[in-house]
Parts: C-alpha cells; structure tokens; sequence
C-alpha cells in the first residue's frame, strides 16, 4: 500500500510540475485571460452608477436601491478572485484533441485522459495567482475603504467552496465534452449552457438583488455555487454553509456518475469508429 501511495504521489508530482512548466511559457496569454475576467469589476461600476453608490468613501451610506457600497465592492472583487480559480475550459481542449487525432494517444496511456486535464487546471490556477495579487492591490488603491483581510475560518471555507465550484463546474462541462464523441462540435452547448451560468450564478449582481422565487429558484440550480456562495464566503458575508455545501454535493452525486457513464459509452463509440 505504502508503495502505491508513493508512486501515486509521484505521479501527482510530476504530472503538475510539468503542466505548470507548459503553463510557464504561455504566462503572457494567461495575463491576458486573467485581465480579461474584469466583468466583476464592469458590474461594481455598473451597479455603482445606477444606485449612486461610491465605495472610495469609507463613510458612504447605504444607496436608494438598498446596497451598501462598501460590501457591494468587495463581493464583486470576491467574484472576480472566484472566477479566476474555477474556470473550466476542458471541452474546447478535449474537442480539438479529438478532431487533431491526439485523443487516440492519450487513451493508450496508462493514465486516463481525464487526470491530464484536471492537471492543466490546476497548472493554470497557480499559473493566474500572481496576476490575480496583482489586480486585487491595484483594486484597493482604487477603493482603499473596501479592503479587508477575510478571517482564517472565513478564508478556509471560502478555499473549499473554490475547490467544490471548481469540480462540479468542471464535471458539468466534462460531461458535455463526451458529446463530441457523437458531434464534431460539442462546445456550442456550453455556450448555450452560458446564458443561464451568467444570470443564475451571481456573476452579474449579488442573489439577494433578485425577487425572492428566483432567487429560491437560483439556488435549486448549481449555478450560484460556482460563483456566488464561494464569493459571499470570502466576502465574510452570511451564508448557510450546510446547506449549501449539501446541495453542491448532491449535484456531485448526480453528476459524477452521468459523467462515468456517458464517458464509457462514448469511448465505446470512439473505439468502433476507430476499428
């Protein structure tokens, strides 16, 4: 067992260090998709203007629609922190390896493909931190009355619900990528899948700016787990933790064994296709 493990935890190893190594030299292309994710930051100027709200001023008070400035800048920077380190990109990745015929290697490799991918992932994430240090000082110089530091309780929750919007978005996207097995062109759903990711998830105003059925609607779906309750959490905004994690797992639970399954028909497919 213990050799297991330690060829397992090699394996790790050496399978990030070297899909950060590949990240490295496109470091200029991830600054730019990094700077790239400032629609948190249109929104705060957005919601800013239309409600008179002005997060500079320590001693702004709450605006004519009900938002205070101060918590309304740091949720939509908690936002931007949150999108940084849960997007998913595997399905353009793994639909153009399956068109260039890279798929066929990667299957005769004893690793399955999918850990290949989970890896880039991550690769990119630490890839992204500094930049995303970078942009979260440049945002305090701009609005100096909304920094805080979140607690170390506050930080710990708000990491794992990032990890947790980070699988569940990447098994949604990951079971749609096994559709390029019967279709050449499988990423136009997850563009179809944008529309409600965008209004549902909290990217482009806070949940509780929503009437109250879709917002009870809202958190039924996955989408506001991606996005909002992670956000909310580094804010040090309340929110029901239990049950926000349950639901995150069930959606879990649904999804990982759909994915298993449309994964082994479609590699059954992909198999007589290629015989």
């Amino acid at each position: 067992m213990n050799t297991k493990l330690r060829r397992g935890l090699r394996l790790v190893r050496v399978l990030l260090s070297s899909q950060y190594a590949y990240m490295l030299e496109y470091r200029a292309e991830i600054a730019l998709w990094a700077l790239s994710g400032v629609l948190p930051f249109i929104m705060l100027g957005l919601w800013s203007g239309a409600s008179g709200a002005d997060a500079s001023n320590a001693t702004a008070e709450l605006t004519p629609l009900g938002l205070d400035p101060i918590a309304l800048a740091r949720y939509f920077l908690a936002v931007f922190i949150v999108r940084q380190f849960t997007l998913v990109w595997v399905i353009y990745t793994f639909e153009e390896d399956h068109l260039q015929g890279r798929l066929s290697g990667y299957l005769l490799q004893p690793l399955a493909p999918v850990w290949r991918y989970v890896s880039a992932h991550i690769a990119e994430q630490a890839t992204r931190l500094p930049f995303v240090i970078a942009l979260a000082a440049l945002f305090f110089l701009l609005y100096p009355a909304a920094f805080w530091l979140p607690s170390p309780a506050a930080l710990l929750l708000a990491v794992l619900a990032m990890q947790l919007a980070f699988a569940l978005r990447f098994l949604i996207q990951f079971a749609l990528t096994t559709v390029c097995f019967w279709s050449e062109r499988a990423s136009a759903l997850e563009r179809l899948l944008f529309i409600p990711y965008l209004y549902l998830s909290g990217l482009i105003a806070p949940l509780h700016l929503y009437p109250e059925p879709v917002r009870r609607l809202a958190l039924w779906t996955p989408f506001p787990y991606m996005i909002a309750i992670p956000a909310q959490l580094l804010a040090g905004e309340e929110v029901d933790v239990v049950a926000s994690f349950a639901v995150v797992g069930c959606w879990i639970a649904i999804l990982l064994p759909l994915t298993l399954f449309l994964w082994r028909r479609g590699l059954r497919k992909y198999g007589a296709m290629g015989a």
